[in-house]
């Protein structure tokens, strides 16, 4: 197994530490999920680019890399419905998307062809990714600072601020999941339509 995909295989093997981190109550303990989710971040940066750049690409790659996105991500947003940071409509519809994209997904491997993530699916992730270290951030930065400060009228409408700007950015990321995945049916719908 090549490192590409050894780092692949790292992200979905980081997924059930980050999700303890960031369940389990201890202290700061959002800011230490906060660290695993970055760190499977970079290894999503890094798998592609090395497998690129030293001519690694694989079909397992292929196949394993967009799969290990949809784990991180959906195990993160339905921790963030559990814990109240996210509304379970978002969650609902980009679990559709996935559902969508991976159905075709098996139905082009089943005919022999494996179909690489497009532009608009690294989109998806991209907004995806930056909406959820921005959540962990903000509500890091909350744990931290909550009791520090007494509450107050002023702290308690930037903790108001920092769940909208959240939930902003959440449905953000859920638009570009949304047309990512009708534009990936548009160009894939050769796979499903009978002939």
């Amino acid at each position: 197994m090549n490192l590409p995909n050894k780092l692949t295989l790292g992200r979905i093997i980081l997924v059930p530490l980050f999700v303890a981190l960031l369940l389990i109550d201890f202290p700061m303990h959002t800011a230490a999920a906060l660290l695993a989710f970055i760190a499977a971040s970079v290894t999503d940066l890094l798998d592609g680019k090395i497998a690129r750049k030293r001519n690694l690409v694989t079909d397992f790659g292929k196949f394993a890399d967009p799969l290990a996105d949809k784990i991180l991500v959906l195990a993160t947003l339905l921790c963030f419905v559990q814990n109240g940071w996210c509304d379970c409509v978002a969650v609902i519809a980009v679990l559709f998307r996935e559902f969508t994209v991976t159905s075709i997904r098996l139905i082009a491997a089943a005919k022999g062809e494996v179909i690489a993530a497009n532009i608009w699916g690294k989109v998806k992730t991209v907004t995806q990714m930056v909406a959820i270290i921005a959540i962990l951030v903000f509500r890091a930065a909350y744990d931290f600072a909550a009791p520090l400060l007494p509450a107050s009228a002023p702290f308690e409408s930037i903790s108001g601020w920092l769940f909208w700007s959240g939930e902003a950015l959440i449905w953000i990321s859920t638009f570009f999941a949304i047309l990512s995945g009708v534009i990936y049916v548009a160009q894939n719908y050769h796979f499903i339509s009978e002939k």
